[in-house]
Parts: structure tokens; C-alpha cells; sequence
């Protein structure tokens, strides 16, 4: 005889949206007290269920994202650095510069930081738009 089929209740599946925000699909199969495989399966047999902890996990992401980019546009460089990484697409690299002279092979290996570039770049990007505000209000 086999098993009858698991399904959550209405209340169980609205509550998935609220739960994926701060659990793993295991941790809500322990939170329902069903096996994490069940879980799974209801997720792959229900669209409504997958679509609820789908949506709640992207509400949770874009709250977790909005906190950071307001940090980082309110000057916090180690939220800018993250950001930019994740986002931005930036990434960590090192420069090598090789100087030769006649009969003498000289390497020089310089290493810039990715958090000395950034903040050079933010600096940067600040100056300008110091420049652009005093033109726009037109002070001397």
C-alpha cells in the first residue's frame, strides 16, 4: 500500500513566502515536520508553492540589496566595494610593471589594493560631482 501523497495546507503555502525569506528549503521542510525530499517534491508537483518561496526569497534578497546600496550611497566604501563586485562586475587585480635598462633586467611588481582602487574611483567620482553642483549653481 503506498503512502498517501503530503500537501500543505492554504495557511502552509502562503506561509512558505514568509519563511523563504529566512530559510533554505530544508529548513522549512524541518519547520512543516516533513521529510526535506517531500519538501522537494511538493515544490516540483505544486507551482504555487514553488512560486511563493521563489517570491519570497527575491523580497528578501531586494530588502537585503536595498539596505546595502543606501549604505553604500551614503559613503559606507566597504558596502560600495561589495556592491560593485556583485553588481558592478568589478574585480580584484594586481599590476605588474617590468623596467628594463641596457644590460640591467629590473621587475617591479606593484600591487594596488582593489579597496585603494575604489576608493580612488569614488574619490573621483565625488570630485566630479562637487564640480558639476558648482556649476549648476553657478558659484565661483
Amino acid at each position: 500500500m503506498a503512502r498517501p501523497r503530503i500537501t500543505l495546507t492554504d495557511d502552509e503555502v502562503r506561509e512558505v513566502e514568509t519563511l523563504a525569506a529566512l530559510l533554505n528549503q530544508d529548513q522549512i521542510a524541518d519547520y512543516f515536520g516533513i521529510a526535506r525530499n517531500t519538501f522537494r517534491a511538493i515544490c516540483e508537483r505544486d507551482e504555487e508553492v514553488l512560486a511563493r518561496y521563489k517570491k519570497g526569497k527575491a523580497k528578501a534578497i531586494a530588502h537585503v540589496a536595498n539596505g546595502l546600496l543606501q549604505r553604500a550611497r551614503a559613503g559606507d566604501t566597504t558596502s560600495s566595494i561589495f556592491y560593485l563586485k556583485t553588481q558592478g562586475g568589478w574585480r580584484e587585480t594586481s599590476n605588474h610593471e617590468h623596467q628594463a635598462s641596457p644590460g640591467v633586467t629590473k621587475i617591479v611588481r606593484s600591487i594596488v589594493s582593489p579597496r585603494e582602487k575604489i576608493e580612488s574611483r569614488l574619490n573621483k567620482m565625488a570630485a566630479r560631482m562637487q564640480i558639476e553642483k558648482h556649476e549648476e549653481t553657478g558659484s565661483s
